[in-house]
């Protein structure tokens, strides 16, 4: 297998993964797809974690197979860690020292010299927006700062593989929006993206194709739209003229379209959850939906056709929200790689006693 017949970055199958009695990873099958991001929804001890570590050579897996970029990942560990670079949960730069010493010390750890260490260290820190707080140590920094140097750190030597793993727990909502700005421009610059995340809406805005863990299993795998449909329930939101009606108008489409139907605050507003969210369908139950209510003489002024959402589509898929409890395999400090440094045994040894 290889890049330039299979175009994957990831594949996994029956990848297995157990803490004592634990299955953390229970059978993970995923195929991810070169140059996108690609996210893993679940909640805190989903395994999540496990089998990002487990990708980057910091876990031996118990069963099952896994390759990045062709390379197995027990076989050819060398050739993996060459290719991907890990930011995990944690800020794991040295808070003590600035913003460009962690990047110049790790420049010059990496195999660069000096005056090449400098360069890249400035040119992170520009793009990252940190040059006004070079010179300051990093414990001064803000929570969104310490995320953007340790991605920068992550990216000193361009990964064709960066795992992410819940980059932005944590973060006020504008520091969220810099994370996700910067994962979309080192996407653009060739990297393929693997982000954890137990924020659906990160995964709505981020990932062009994303699977849900539950349990230790990947339960759904799709497109935003494919998940979304999967779960059929489109709705249409109708506003009408006269107010005095809405009764008349729930009546007729709970009859006709076996729709479920919610009156909102407003008194002239109600929403009619469908039976199916496949764009087409769905498309064609609202217009029947309008019909009926035009045949009735009911005038709406405005309507609107909606997907559910992820936050939707996930309680429906495993019954509950995305707070849950920790990951076997997730560790308790921090955990960050970049380039070739991605892993080293006493990681493995911590994670495998956690």
């Amino acid at each position: 297998m290889s890049t330039q017949t299979s175009g994957l970055a990831i594949e996994t199958a029956g990848l297995v993964k157990t803490f004592g009695e634990t299955r953390a990873v229970d059978g993970v099958d995923l195929r991810v797809p070169a140059g996108t991001v690609y996210g893993v929804l679940g909640p805190n001890g989903a395994g999540k974690t496990t089998t990002v570590k487990i990708l980057a050579t910091l876990l031996r897996p118990d069963g099952g197979r896994a390759s990045v970029f062709g390379r197995d990942v027990v076989r050819e560990a060398d050739e993996v860690r060459a290719r991907v670079s890990l930011t995990g949960q944690y800020a794991s730069v040295d808070e003590d020292l600035t913003g460009t010493e962690n990047l110049i010390l790790l420049g010059r750890l990496l195999g660069h010299g000096k005056p090449a260490a400098r360069r890249r260290s400035d040119q992170l820190l520009e793009a990252f927006g940190l040059t006004q707080a070079a010179d300051k140590q990093v414990k001064q920094y803000s929570g969104g700062m310490r995320r953007r140097i340790d991605i920068a750190a992550s990216i000193l030597n361009t990964p064709d593989l960066l795992f992410l793993d819940e980059p932005t727990t944590g973060l006020d909502p504008r520091s969220r929006n810099q994370v996700w700005d910067i994962v979309r421009a080192v996407v653009a610059q060739g990297t393929t993206v693997m982000l954890t995340t137990q924020y659906l809406d990160e995964a709505d805005q981020l990932a062009a194709r994303i699977a849900v863990i539950d349990k230790g299993k990947v339960i759904a795998e799709g497109t935003k739209g494919e998940l979304k449909a999967s779960v059929g329930a489109g709705s249409v939101h109708l506003r009408l003229r006269d107010a005095e009606r809405r009764g008349e108008a729930e009546r007729l489409l709970r009859a006709r379209l076996s729709a479920e139907v919610q009156l909102e605050p407003d008194p002239v507003a109600l929403t009619a959850r469908l039976a199916t969210a496949a764009e087409d369908t769905a498309a064609g139950q609202a217009a029947r939906a309008l019909s009926e209510l035009t045949r009735a003489g009911i005038t709406v002024d405005n309507f609107s056709l909606g997907q559910p959402s992820l936050d939707e589509v996930f309680l429906a898929l495993t019954g509950h929200d995305t707070g849950s409890e920790a990951d076997p395999g997730s560790g308790s400090g921090p955990r960050s790689g970049s380039g070739s440094g991605s892993g080293s045994g006493d990681d493995t040894k911590d994670e495998v006693a956690a």
